[in-house]
């Protein structure tokens, strides 16, 4: 079992392996947490663990996605908005983020590019510092029984979901030399893909193996593709369209 205590950074949002992750950052305990950061060597890692919040409550201006725009608040503790026991207030399973770019900028915020690198389950919470740190345990990837089988259906759903979903041609859509064929990264890039609310998004990364994430991702695609199907007045653009939401 390997352990490690790294910063938290908890998000309205899901963070897969292997998905890139881009974030504003705004609040001061988010800057201090990358302010840490840059002082890693640049040859090493600048890790974070990215978790997803329950209950959505927390509306701190940092996310990914978020305008350049935004009114930065009053200085907040490292757990404000998260209630008495940050923990309970987290979903237990997250993901590490690697942070291959930070930027500051003249006004002190900060431009960041990161990418999923490993499942992590959240052990304990630590708010005594300047920002939250967390206590994990790395997860493995397990594959399950019929994963490769499993994939390629997968992945035979997902072009027809895109394909009514995008309102797209046959020869517009992705083609198979585009997609990956290793079950785990098929796994990951569809459910980050596919437009799912947070907790499915959740449910699908803790899933105790790959084969078992594509099972219900198999049956996500034909249940959204069967009803864009049945929504002709409906523009498929619309349905693509999701608000931004901060943290």
């Amino acid at each position: 079992m390997t352990t490690a205590r790294l910063p938290l950074f908890p998000l309205n949002a899901v963070l897969f392996p292997g998905l890139v992750l881009p974030l504003n950052v705004f609040e001061e305990r988010y800057r201090a947490m990358m302010r840490e950061l840059l002082k890693t060597d640049e040859d090493e890692p600048r890790r974070f663990a990215v978790v997803a919040i329950r209950d959505g409550r927390e509306t701190a201006p940092t996310g990914a996605g978020m305008p350049d725009a935004v009114n930065v608040p009053a200085e907040r503790g490292p757990a404000d908005g998260f209630g008495p026991d940050p923990a309970q207030t987290f979903h237990r399973v997250g993901c590490i983020a690697d942070a291959a770019k930070i930027r500051e900028r003249p006004d002190g915020s900060f431009e960041v590019l990161a990418t999923g690198t490993t499942r992590v389950k959240l052990l304990s919470v630590e708010a005594s510092g300047p920002y939250l740190t967390a206590e994990l345990e790395e997860l493995d990837e397990e594959t399950g029984e019929e994963a490769g089988a499993l994939a390629e259906g997968v992945l035979r759903a997902f072009r027809s979901y895109q394909k009514r979903l995008a309102g797209a041609s046959e020869r517009s859509l992705t083609t198979g030399a585009d997609l990956p064929d290793d079950p785990s990264v098929v796994s990951y890039l569809v459910a980050a893909a596919a437009v799912l609310d947070v907790p499915t998004r959740q449910r699908l990364l803790q899933a105790p193996d790959t084969a078992t994430r594509l099972r219900e991702e198999l049956t996500l695609l034909r249940a959204e593709t069967a009803v864009i199907r049945h929504l002709p007045s409906l523009p498929a653009v619309d349905l693509t369209r999701a608000p931004t939401h901060p943290n």
